[in-house]
């Protein structure tokens, strides 16, 4: 058994921050284990037909957290990364309009702009009718039944669930607010106005795939770092780990970035507590190779058509300079509509997405708060199981690994 101070498991984007922040701060008693053969995650980059592909699918640097920045900026220095202006897009109603479609309805023709504000001045948001609990009646109560039919709830069927309901609305609050005068006011002048999406401006490597810079954070603590080494039995009582290879860790502290759905076994949890853990919900999602061009100038395009196996397009060549082709993103349930699946580039990802499920975030917090007694801690997308980005991730780890350090 080995034993060390603190404990990481998963050398993704918060456990590599984590562990850089820990070296940072003068700690060398710590160690990552990481079941892949590469550092990086769901923000993993391979080579495919010549040029990087995100084998995670859509991962971008924000511009909206300047600290974030800086603190990658030291492994890749701001001069290998490329500042884009997003543009993102969505087919619908037989058209190909920005995101988010709520301010870009003036780029339809005339009539389905009508068809569109009706629409939207009947949402019940707008007509002060109090706000449903369930997603589907939510998402019609915000946005106007059009919206909801053509494109919001196709959309979410095919990248979360096909039964909505089951998720909450708690999170709905990332969407881009846009209020209905915002709407017609775009309408009017023909450009967008309200919130702007997530990604509105952001960072990608000029030269590589968003890997590189997790790549090179491994680097900085190679020695730290164990590969193969997949954390399948967590043992609460004596704060230890078991690796599927049968080697056990021990720590003072554990950080736990993976999903707690990952371990085959949890010691000295109450049956309740491991009740939830089976009980949180995630979705599997493919990210697949097409060597074709496509004549656009968008990075990412949603496709909300249910007959349409895929629910994004990332358009390569506009975002990573001197690529081929672009990359399809599918959920798990869905990869059967191609017929090609064994002439194509295409991974897996088994987590990818944790479901935002009705009474999520009181099972985190019971699960959290239990284990945290125990100094064991989960961090990140799937430590705390929240959709977070890449950026969201670095600076929740940051913040952890100087709070943690100074116990």
């Amino acid at each position: 058994m080995e034993k060390v101070k603190y404990l990481i498991l998963g050398a993704g984007p918060t456990g590599l921050t984590f562990a850089n922040r820990l070296k940072d701060l003068g700690e060398t008693d710590f160690l990552l284990l990481e079941k892949e053969e590469e550092a990086g995650g769901l923000c993993r980059s391979t080579m495919v037909d010549g040029s990087p592909f995100d084998i995670g699918g859509g991962h971008f640097l924000d511009v909206r957290r300047p600290n974030v920045n800086t603190f990658l900026f030291r492994f890749m220095p701001r001069e290998e990364w490329t500042l884009y202006t997003r543009d993102s897009r969505i087919r619908v109603d037989g058209a190909q309009v920005g995101h988010p479609l709520e301010a870009n309805i003036w780029q339809f023709d005339l009539t389905t702009q009508v068809a569109y504000l009706t629409s939207i001045a009947k949402a019940g948001c707008n007509l002060d009718q109090p706000m449903p609990e369930r997603f589907v009646e939510w998402i019609v109560w915000k946005l106007g039944q059009r919206i909801a039919d053509h494109y919001m709830l196709p959309y979410n069927r095919k990248m979360f669930a096909d039964d909505l309901n089951e998720l909450g609305t708690y999170w709905l609050e990332k969407l881009p607010n846009v209020s209905f005068e915002e709407t017609l006011l775009s309408c009017l002048t023909h450009k967008p106005y309200g919130t702007q999406p997530g990604h509105a401006s952001f960072y990608y490597p000029k030269r590589h795939g968003y890997g590189e810079v997790w790549r090179r954070m491994a680097k900085e603590v190679a020695p730290k770092v164990l590969y193969g080494e997949e954390a399948v039995v967590l043992d609460c009582e004596n704060r230890s780990v078991r690796t599927r290879t049968g080697d056990v860790f021990e720590a003072e502290h554990v950080i736990t970035t993976v999903p707690w759905r990952s371990f085959t076994q949890i010691i000295g949890m109450p049956d309740k507590l491991r009740e939830l853990v089976a009980g949180l919900r995630y979705s599997a999602i493919e990210t697949r190779y097409v060597p074709e061009q496509l004549d656009t100038a968008a990075q990412w395009i949603y496709e909300p058509d249910p007959q349409v196996p895929w629910h994004r397009i990332l358009v390569r060549h506009n975002f990573c300079p001197g690529s081929r082709g672009y990359w399809l993103e599918t959920r798990k349930e869905r990869t059967a509509m191609f017929a090609d699946t064994a002439e194509t580039y295409h991974y897996l990802n088994a987590y990818a997405y944790p479901l935002n499920t009705i009474g999520k975030p009181e099972a985190m917090k019971k699960l959290l708060s239990f284990c945290e007694a125990r100094q064991i801690y989960g961090l990140g997308r799937w430590g705390e199981h929240c959709h977070y980005n890449s950026d969201v991730v670095v600076e929740l780890a940051m913040q952890a690994a100087r709070r943690l350090a100074q116990l």
